[in-house]
């Protein structure tokens, strides 16, 4: 179920659009909460090597990335670990119980991808466990037309692309199969990687079927620490949606991972990993309308998570949940929803995740708003049972919990100018995280029983004429735990304090398309860089050629401390596009 609000400015096109709301579809300027969506489809595609290329374009997404192209990426929203953060495929989980660090392994290719949507800040009362930071959901295309697509290019450290995608419309019918793989041998020694994937998804009326499989070997040169180590996941994923009249709609989903883990590359024998994990979910939701302006919105879901592994052992646990929520607006006036959800997990566990927001308009441009809600996240199985020799979990573990908070003020000004500013606060108990008290140390698995993230976002983006698109987002963010004195954390305390990016895009004759994204970050106790990239394409036509070029200013920086990131780097390709209108 696609439930997530957008928060869009269209780039070159139409500035107002319908968008999905939290529980029912409202304009865009009535969206209650910090959230944000990025357009994949059409000449975006050309503009873009992987997700990551659209999650980093929101000063409040901090991309923690192990390398280039999205081979392994860790994904913190306000300053939230890798694993506060809730990966959705159309609406469904598909987060990695076994570790955080492949939330981000998307089984879908590009081609087969519509948007990617954000929401900034806690979302438990719908999706549960997980979503403490934020939600990632990407949605897949459902082609409007037949059409065939085929795109390759090449760039530096072996850089070699293919991807390919067919849509088919015939009546009520329709068709996307999608595939990409993209190989490179490595900016440094042992950095080489292979990314496959393809999916299948078909629609019929109501009904909406999606298959779809991932591979990616990689070099993992000082990934886990000072090792030369190696790695490769694979990613099964299959899921059905059924829409049941008008107010119900029925899913299920089913994901599959595998993750080999070898420590030195050059040894095998001395330590590996064999770990898979799958999770099955269903779920069931209905609205019913309560007088001319509310709804009220219920559901129930069941999940079951199972690990299998040479390290962590064999464990499953099964989660059962129901909310219910209340929603009413009248637009261009006020809003205001309410919502409940209770999980059960284990034999006598439970978490309740409450949420309410608001907003009120001040005039025809302004808008107040403002939302609490609660999120809490379970341990994955590595952060209870993981043994290696730098990392230690802790099956005593207690699940993470937190309150959000939020207001802000949207700005509109006839759509060619907006603007809004955020204030927020997360109040955490029981965090998890890895410490040491000493560089001599192992990594432990650890509770921590307060932590607390204060911040501030300011965006701005304006349409000049038909050509030009500036946008410009900041997040200040400061985070405190008295607990931490003379304790080293490895993840919580790697958040950017500072974080601002600036885009540039504008269309120039014969419909070449250009794209710039400055990003300068100040990590916690590290010092402050800055990342140039440019992206060019034709955006029209049957050959659409493009050039990518990251990181042009060739910055020596780091994302996640010890794993280096390659330098300047371009990558040329054509693609070939047939249309059937």
């Amino acid at each position: 179920m696609r439930t997530l609000i957008l928060l869009a400015i269209p780039l070159l096109a139409q500035e107002r659009v319908v968008v999905t709301g939290t529980y029912q579809p409202v304009p865009l300027e009535e969206a209650d909460r910090a959230v944000r969506s990025e357009p994949v489809r059409g000449e975006q595609t050309l503009l873009s090597n992987s997700a990551a290329d659209f999650l980093n374009r929101d000063s409040s997404v901090d991309l923690r990335q192990r390398g280039a192209h999205n081979i392994q990426t860790d994904v913190s929203i306000r300053g939230g670990t890798f694993g506060q953060t809730l990966f959705l495929l159309n609406g469904i989980r598909i987060n990695d119980v076994q570790s955080g660090h492949h939330n981000a392994d998307l089984p879908v290719a590009m081609e087969g991808i519509e948007s990617i949507e954000i929401l900034k800040g806690s979302g438990s009362t719908l999706y549960g466990s997980d979503a403490i930071g934020g939600v990632v959901n990407v949605i897949t295309r459902t082609p409007e037309a037949t059409e065939f697509r085929l795109r390759g290019a090449a760039g530096n450290f072996g850089v070699n692309q293919q991807r390919a995608s067919l849509g088919y419309v015939r009546g009520a019918l329709s068709q996307q199969l999608a595939a990409t793989r993209d190989f490179s041998t490595g900016f440094i020694r042992n950095r080489d990687y292979r990314n496959l994937a393809l999916h299948s998804e078909t629609s019929w009326r109501g009904t909406s079927v999606l298959l779809a499989l991932a591979d990616k070997p990689f070099g993992a040169e000082q990934f886990y620490g000072n090792f030369n180590s190696w790695e490769r996941t694979k990613t099964w994923f299959a899921s059905a949606r059924q829409r049941i009249g008008e107010r119900t709609t029925a899913s299920f989903g089913y994901r599959r991972h595998t993750d080999l883990f070898v420590l030195f590359r050059d040894r095998p024998q001395v330590f590996t990993n064999r770990h898979a994990a799958e999770s099955w979910q269903g779920s069931f939701r209905r609205h019913e309308t309560v007088g001319a302006n509310g709804r009220f919105h219920w559901g129930v879901e069941g999940l079951h998570d199972r690990v299998e592994s040479t390290n962590l052992g064999m464990h499953d646990r099964a989660r059962a949940a129901g909310y219910a929520a209340f929603d009413m607006r009248a637009l261009r006036r006020f809003s205001f929803s309410l919502g409940l959800r209770e999980e059960l997990h284990g034999s006598a566990n439970s978490q309740l995740s409450p949420s309410a927001a608001a907003g009120f308009w001040l005039n025809q441009r302004l808008k107040l708003r403002a939302s609490a809600s609660r999120a809490f996240r379970l341990p994955t199985f590595t952060d209870l049972f993981y043994v290696d020799p730098a990392n230690r979990g802790s099956a005593n573990l207690r699940p993470e919990t937190a309150w959000s908070y939020e207001g802000g003020l949207d700005w509109n000004a006839s759509g060619r100018l907006r603007g809004g500013i955020t204030v927020f606060q997360r109040r955490e108990r029981d965090g998890i995280d890895y410490v040491r008290r000493s560089l001599a140390d192992i990594w432990r698995a650890t509770n921590f029983q307060r932590i607390r993230f204060t911040g501030f976002e300011a965006s701005a983006a304006a349409r000049i004429g038909n050509a030009h698109l500036l946008d410009f987002s900041y997040t200040g963010l400061h985070g405190y735990q008295g607990q931490l004195a003379g304790i080293f954390s490895k993840y919580s305390f790697n958040y950017a304090s500072q974080l601002g990016v600036a885009g540039w895009q504008t269309r120039l004759p014969r419909d070449i398309v250009v794209r710039t994204r400055v990003g300068a970050v100040r990590r916690y106790a590290r010092d402050p860089y800055g990342v140039l990239d440019v992206y060019a394409a034709r955006g029209a036509g049957q050959w659409r050629p493009f050039v990518h070029v990251t990181n042009l200013t060739d910055t020596v920086y780091q994302e996640i401390f010890g794993v280096a990131m390659p330098g300047r780097a371009a990558v040329v390709g054509i693609e070939w596009r047939i249309a059937n209108r």
